[in-house]
């Protein structure tokens, strides 16, 4: 049983897409009812067994939030602000990084919590303190983009303090590249490949950065997004065969000539 609804959030934004260059209306149905089933758990938080028992390690992620924000920005742009569920897409985009700044959103620590608790409190335990920079840059990425699209200045700043403070945390001032997990305060994280550099973050900084220098013609964006830019290719690219190789060791050696796992 599949804990996670995300793989009907990506065919959901297929489907947009799709409907949108064909024209045709039956794709744009399914894109909607994709979306309507991947909003599932936040209309019944027990349709999916937790990946954890809620009794004795009760657990929020920022997970969801990030791809129903970025899915309905993707049917936005291709059917014109359906609405599902009882909302736009408009207002789910809001409704998600309202929760993220709730909960996740720690200026007193400057940090994007990857995991929290029912309540937004920063728990005490491996779980709970690990970060994936990675991935909160990601969501930088997403709501910068909301900000560019509706010139709205709050999400713009806090789409840079994200990329600000993740960044911080996050890039290998030794090796270069950006770290797999760290621990929000600086304490030994649990997972033993913590310290290796795998293809999608990069991917995601790359983006951040770009859009970022874009919207600020701030010289530190531009000077980032060169950086893990040439990082990425110079370390993850296969220069005799094209495409790039998945997980690097920490110093950009390739762990794994795999180009096509999981």
């Amino acid at each position: 049983m599949r804990r996670y609804l995300y793989s009907e959030a990506f065919a959901a934004i297929a489907g947009a897409a799709l409907a949108r260059a064909t024209g045709d209306g039956r794709y744009a149905i399914e894109s909607i009812r994709f979306f309507d089933v991947f909003l599932r758990p936040f209309r019944d938080p027990n349709c999916i067994p937790p990946k954890t028992d809620p009794n004795t390690r009760p657990m929020n992620g920022i997970g969801h939030f990030m791809i129903c924000m970025a899915t309905a920005q993707e049917l936005r742009v291709n059917l014109g602000d359906p609405i599902v569920d009882g909302r736009s897409c408009t207002e789910w985009i809001d409704w998600c990084i309202e929760n993220i700044e709730k909960d996740f959103y720690k200026p007193d620590i400057k940090v994007l919590m990857e995991t929290v608790g029912p309540n937004g409190e920063v728990l005490d335990h491996f779980d709970g303190r690990q970060l994936n920079p990675g991935h909160a840059i990601e969501c930088a990425w997403f709501i910068l983009h909301e900000s560019r699209h509706r010139g709205n200045a709050k999400y713009r700043e806090m789409g840079l303090e994200i990329l600000n403070w993740m960044w911080d945390r996050g890039w290998d001032s030794e090796y270069g590249g950006l770290y797999y997990f760290r621990d929000v305060f600086g304490l030994p994280v649990q997972e033993y490949w913590h310290d290796m550099k795998f293809w999608w973050p990069h991917c995601e900084a790359i983006i951040a950065t770009s859009l970022a220098s874009i919207m600020t013609d701030d010289p530190k964006y531009a000077s980032w997004h060169q950086q893990v830019h040439q990082w990425s290719f110079r370390n993850f690219g296969d220069p005799e065969h094209g495409e790039w190789y998945g997980y690097l060791h920490r110093d950009g050696r390739v762990s794994n000539s795999l180009k096509g796992s999981l």
